[in-house]
């Protein structure tokens, strides 16, 4: 008996000898490289692996003696295995794309390839935005992509939350507005502080425990009822984090402010009370950050000055002003109001350039022939007297009939500005002229119609003089130091190759070519893809999509180049009423103006990555806040079918701009009841899987508008037959 007993394991080890796959070692290694920290006995792999096969269950024991001869794997006095391999650990921000996986966005990197996915149930409960470490798992997902999980949360990006109450008999969910918080937030009764049913409310979470698969909260503000206008935009702006008022104390500290300016304050400034000086601005602007004045030399050249509103002078370091300008960094113009970065006292009144009245200003003033060459420049503190205040419509009609105040000199400012336009575009300048939308509401801010705005010469005329100042500040600096002194930069990289390329073969659908084979050749075939599609149907969707396959622009120390303008260096001078980056490069620029020494780089940076990431948040709301306008316009819109270009396909379904009223809808897949449609996401498109018909990027179709929802902005359309 003992011999038969024998026979047999030695049988069976010549079995597993025989059947030790490298395909199940492979298996077992991964496994535990996977559950990294993590202990299992053979019989629980077995399990979870899901092996059914005697022979492969055999080969599991096998496999952990070899990998524990290669030291890849470890064992416990319980007989638990577990990986010896040294993971890879990073620290990372959440983009939390669907309810089932997200990327982590490796620290000091854009979105890319290199981001680690995390399924749902490895993230620990983070959230969109949050920094957390991840462990990076030794072993790549199906389609090679770094595979990790996360072990801490290191920073909330945000715990408060803007949606609509939900109640229940005995407790109330509020569900999000933000698309990309995928959990609703449970809410018990006493902690609704009397909202109701259907109001939107901002909930904060405070508790979330890990076996628990949504998160607790209680309501901290009510908002008023989800689809009243008032109420929307409070939910766009606490969505966002934007604040509702500005704090008492900062204003009354701005009502301190003498409105007289002493002598001493002048007498270290140049004077251009006398020069003919105006602002140009839109007819409801308010904020005049800017003016230029004008006036011949005895050497047939012109003398141009810049005057940008000297807000360093009212807002000091250390002020409640300045911590609360630092806080906001931008001003913010939603749909129907502006959030201001400071109080209206300084941005309407001290500061802002009105006509009739001393202004002090920070100046770059230029000596120019009328070929737009400057011969000499100038910059420093100065005082300004505006003669006129222009609305463009109004600057533009002087110019448009050759008659009224300033018309010979706007003519002059006119061309000089074409002059450095084209110049800029001789240099690799890309003319990106986006479509801007706008619209006119009533009293009640219900939108009654589009306002498609329209750039014209007057507006070109203040863009090429600012971008003149603006370029001549950061190339000052840094000639003067080589650029060895800190100095806050505007910079734009060159874009991703690989981003581009895509954009083309989207761009050749609709018959146009794009050359990506160095910058120059980007440049030029860009411009000439702008030029072709002025007037077309399909101008709005190229032109967001090119700005999409760009770099993204941003606030730096760092003195690299603006790819988009051409500029070896570049810098925002101009706009100080409404960004803090102005005020940086104010308080710097004076700074070596007066001799200083360069100061520590690294606190300056940091302020340049605040102003970046809130130059984002702010654009993010206005886009909300139009985006919920358009919700809006098209469920109010009569019933009949538009005509659209496919913008976007998805695994879920397919993004079409209507062309009349450039808003975006959906039409999902699961709503294409023609055909079963599969996702081609190697080559963009849809495809019949009955029919072989494809849908694909740059069509024009017909859709009809099947429903709107307010709350999460969004319009569904359906395919309806060409008319």
């Amino acid at each position: 008996m003992g011999r038969k007993t024998g026979r047999k394991r030695d049988n069976t080890n010549r079995r597993r000898k025989k059947s030790n796959p490298t395909s199940v070692l492979h298996q077992v290694k991964q496994f535990l490289d996977n559950h990294f920290g993590e202990s299992f006995s053979e019989k629980n792999i077995i399990k979870r692996l899901g092996l059914k096969n005697a022979t492969e269950k055999d080969a599991v024991a096998d496999s952990l003696v070899e990998l524990l001869a290669l030291g890849d794997v470890a064992k416990n006095p319980r007989n638990e295995f577990s990986s010896s391999s040294a993971p890879e650990f990073v620290e990372g921000e959440v983009d939390f794309v669907n309810p089932r996986f997200a990327f982590i966005i490796p620290r000091g990197q854009q979105k890319s390839d290199e981001d680690i996915l995390v399924k749902e149930a490895y993230l620990k409960h983070a959230l969109d935005g949050d920094l957390v470490r991840v462990m990076i798992k030794p072993s790549h997902s199906k389609n090679g992509r770094r595979e990790g999980k996360v072990l801490e949360i290191l920073e909330r990006c945000r715990e408060e939350f803007v949606g609509r109450v939900e109640i229940s008999p005995r407790f109330a969910f509020v569900v999000p507005d933000f698309k990309k918080m995928h959990h609703d937030i449970f809410i018990r009764k006493p902690d609704l502080i009397g909202a109701q049913h259907n109001q939107k409310v901002v909930v904060k979470l405070t508790e979330w425990k890990e076996e628990e698969k949504s998160p607790t909260g209680k309501v901290v503000r009510i908002l008023g009822t989800a689809g009243d206008h008032e109420v929307e935009i409070h939910s766009i702006m606490a969505e966002f984090g934007l604040p509702f008022d500005y704090p008492g104390e900062a204003v009354e500290e701005a009502e301190r402010i003498p409105e007289i300016i002493d002598s001493n304050t002048l007498k270290d400034r140049r004077d251009f009370r006398s020069v003919p000086t105006f602002t140009i601005d839109p007819a409801d602007a308010k904020d005049f950050d800017d003016a230029i004045s004008y006036r011949k030399l005895e050497n047939g050249h012109y003398e141009i000055g810049v005057h940008i509103a000297d807000v360093t002078h009212y807002v000091k370091p250390g002020s409640l002003l300045e911590k609360e300008a630092y806080d906001r960094a931008t001003s913010v113009y939603l749909v129907d109001r502006t959030i201001p970065m400071l109080p209206e006292r300084l941005s309407n009144g001290l500061c802002s350039l009105r006509p009739n009245e001393d202004k002090l200003t920070f100046s770059c003033v230029f000596e120019m022939d009328d070929q737009g060459n400057v011969e000499n420049f100038w910059v420093g503190r100065t005082v300004i007297h505006s003669d006129r205040r222009f609305s463009y419509e109004e600057a533009q009609e002087c110019m448009d009939k050759g008659e009224g105040d300033f018309h010979q000199e706007l003519t002059l400012l006119n061309g000089i500005a074409k002059k450095l336009r084209e110049a800029r575009f001789k240099k690799g300048a890309i003319n990106f002229e986006t479509v801007e939308v706008k619209f006119r509401l009533d009293e009640d801010g219900t939108p009654l119609g589009l306002i498609i705005k329209e750039r014209k010469d007057v507006h070109k005329l203040i863009e090429e003089f600012m971008l003149l100042a603006n370029r001549t500040v950061a190339e000052f600096i840094f000639n003067k130091s080589k650029g060895k002194s800190t100095f806050v930069y505007r910079i734009h990289d060159y874009p991703d190759l690989e981003k581009l390329n895509t954009f083309a073969n989207f761009a050749r659908k609709f018959g146009h070519e794009i050359k990506v084979s160095d910058e120059k050749t980007v440049s030029n075939s860009l411009n000439k893809l702008m030029d072709e599609i002025v007037g077309k149907p399909e101008q709005n969707v190229l032109e967001q999509l090119a700005i999409r396959s760009m770099a993204k622009a941003k606030y730096t120390t760092e003195a690299k180049i603006h790819f988009g303008l051409a500029f070896k260096h570049y810098t925002h001078f101009t706009s100080p009423i409404r960004r803090y980056p102005d005020m940086m490069v104010h308080r710097l620029l004076q700074h070596y103006l007066d001799g200083g020494k360069s100061p520590e780089t690294q606190a300056w940076e940091e302020k340049c990555t605040h102003s970046s990431e809130r130059e984002k948040r702010a654009a993010d709301a206005e886009r909300a806040s139009i985006k919920y306008k358009q919700v809006e316009y098209m469920k109010l819109a009569e019933e009949k079918d538009y005509a659209g270009i496919v913008a976007g396909i998805t695994e879920w379904g397919v993004y079409v701009e209507i062309t009349e009223t450039k808003c975006e809808g959906m039409v999902r897949l699961q709503d294409m009841t023609d055909d079963y449609y599969d996702f081609d996401d190697k080559n963009m498109c849809l495809v019949g899987s009955k029919s072989k018909k494809t849908i694909t990027l740059g069509d024009k179709v017909w859709v009809r508008v099947t429903r709107t929802d307010i709350d999460r902005r969004t319009i569904d359309l359906e395919f309806v037959d060409q008319p």
